[in-house]
């Protein structure tokens, strides 16, 4: 699934609204109507919208609810509802891909961050943040016992948010069961270039050999997702054991990944 506005909206909590989305609905039937009764003030679209004066004069006044203005900023960066098949909805695709092996969404914040890797460098995670047109920075550089983290500089909430829409896990990744549904309704390329990133980032070898191993602490429902993303990519041998997805020296090789 990629994102969508109504997703979006629902990403943000709200006192008045349980569902943020009717919010969203509520600003734009006040916008309309203002628009269509120009000379018409905050009591007359109360009424006749059966909304409180008091919501509606802010609205009237141009304030935004923080969903509207999420959306409106995620669809300035093309990110809402972006063609499957086009450059933008891959590169979210492959960012996600970063978030889930090697990055984190924060629970309270939606602010997204991506550690470097095993074989994945700064260079490599800031051209993927770039790819969906956000610049970044680092963080935790010089930090003793903290990775070095790249963030974006502007609108990382609502970037996260959006990744959360599509599956990512918001605080603790290891509560994920299965991998996000996305992953199979992506082009194959796509789907390649998530193994991948994967890999590189989570795999080690093993005992010197070709064959490699990511370790994970998350249910078995999870890594025979892994399992069959690695194989689909590939067509060669992966395994599942305990905690470990085992990839062959083959399928590692077709990866590019040694």
């Amino acid at each position: 699934m990629e994102p969508t506005a109504h997703a979006l909206a629902r990403t943000y909590s709200d006192r008045v609204y349980p569902d943020p989305w009717e919010k969203v609905l509520d600003h734009r039937r006040v916008v309309e109507y203002a628009a269509d009764h120009p000379n018409a003030g905050r009591v007359r679209v109360g009424n006749a919208l059966d909304l409180p004066n008091e919501r509606v004069r802010g609205w009237l006044n141009g304030a935004l609810p923080d969903p509207v203005r999420g959306i409106n900023t995620a669809t300035d960066y093309g990110w809402i509802d972006p063609d499957p098949d086009g450059e933008t909805a891959a590169a979210l695709g492959e960012l996600l891909a970063h978030v889930l092996a090697g990055g984190s969404i924060g629970q309270r914040t939606f602010g997204v961050a991506v550690t470097l890797g095993r074989r994945v460098g700064i260079d490599e995670i800031q051209a993927a943040f770039e790819r969906v047109g956000v610049e970044t920075t680092t963080r935790h550089d010089d930090a003793s016992g903290r990775a070095t983290e790249v963030v974006p500089t502007a609108d990382r909430s609502v970037l996260g948010r959006c990744l959360v829409t599509m599956g990512a896990a918001r605080g603790e990744k290891t509560d994920l069961d299965r991998l996000p549904p996305v992953v199979w309704d992506v082009p194959p390329a796509v789907r390649e270039s998530f193994a991948r990133i994967y890999v590189r980032h989570r795999a080690i070898e093993q005992d010197g050999r070709a064959t490699l191993s990511i370790q994970e602490r998350r249910p078995n429902s999870y890594l025979d997702d892994l399992r069959r993303l690695l194989t689909d990519s590939t067509g060669e041998r992966v395994t599942v054991g305990d905690r470990a997805v085992t990839i062959s020296a083959d399928a590692a090789r077709e990866l590019g990944v040694v």
